[in-house]
């Protein structure tokens, strides 16, 4: 079996904390003030964010792109961010973020040669992406690269981490799990808390019912705990997740992967050690995987 699906989770485990600082960063928080968002919650930036690679997608369109939400709650926020800001400017507000974020966070840790070198890794794999079937990651590419090279690296991991996640989203049909019970299960496995998912927007009748389906498949057992079932299945949708995933670091090879790893390892160090991803992410991400 192909090496490059263990390496492409190892690389996940490193580059998705990098890549989430967007929707947690205080910087970020501050430039959707900005644009006129509300940052009470993070939910409005975080929806203008990650779709406005899109454009001015409409709430069917993020909600099938993103699966795992309710559609009545993208329906709160989809199209009304694009009456707020157009998605121009909030690619601009976002690059302006990561660009402080960015600077904040690599300080001394990497030398300018180093990440010039992490950035050119990064995008050698990036665009050997492929985007078929994969709109998130197929809208991150055909943005303009920045040319800073820290704004590059992460434009680079913005662009893997949606490959996989769009990979993801197939390994997830292919199990026949649909958006609520992809969550339930997730949850039932013990990769999270209920309550994190419960934010998605799905009711507590619709979180039973699917538990229900996900029961009658043999997957929740009559004491609520996932079955050894659900297991097997989980792990099989993340084995699956890693082999879809594979590809750019495939075309990177092994040598440049492990390279890039330890080049964005120091910054990896400062996101955990800056307190601003919630801890059920970063556990997420310790244990196995994270819901996208």
């Amino acid at each position: 079996m192909s090496e490059y699906p263990a390496v492409a989770r190892r690389l996940w485990h490193q580059l998705e904390p990098l890549h989430a600082t967007l929707y947690y960063s205080p910087e970020a928080f501050e430039e959707a003030a900005a644009l006129g968002y509300d940052v009470g919650t993070r939910w409005p930036s975080y929806f203008a964010w990650r779709t406005a690679p899109l454009g001015a997608a409409g709430p069917e369109l993020v909600s099938a792109t993103y699966y795992s939400f309710s559609p009545r709650m993208v329906e709160q926020y989809v199209p009304l961010i694009w009456s707020t800001a157009a998605p121009a400017k909030v690619l601009e507000a976002r690059l302006r973020a990561m660009d402080r974020v960015l600077r904040r966070l690599a300080g001394d840790r990497l030398t300018p040669d180093q990440l010039a070198e992490a950035a050119r890794l990064a995008r050698q794999a990036a665009e050997n992406a492929i985007p078929a079937a994969r709109p998130l990651a197929a809208a991150n590419l055909d943005l303009p690269w920045p040319t800073e090279p820290h704004l590059e690296l992460w434009q680079a991991l913005t662009v893997l981490r949606e490959h996989r996640g769009d990979g993801h989203l197939a390994a997830l049909l292919t199990a026949g799990l649909d958006p609520c019970e992809s969550l339930v299960s997730f949850a039932a496995v013990g990769a999270a808390p209920e309550e994190r998912f419960r934010s998605r927007g799905w009711t507590p009748q619709e979180w039973r019912q699917a538990r229900d389906r996900l029961a009658a498949r043999g997957w929740i057992a009559p004491d609520g705990q996932a079955t050894d079932r659900a297991r097997e299945g989980r792990e099989e949708i993340e084995r699956l997740t890693d082999r879809l995933a594979a590809g750019p670091w495939r075309a990177l090879g092994r040598a440049r992967a492990d390279r890039l790893a330890q080049l964005i390892n120091p910054l990896l160090a400062a996101v955990f050690e800056s307190g601003h991803l919630p801890k059920t992410t970063t556990l997420g991400i310790g244990r196995i995987r994270v819901a996208y």
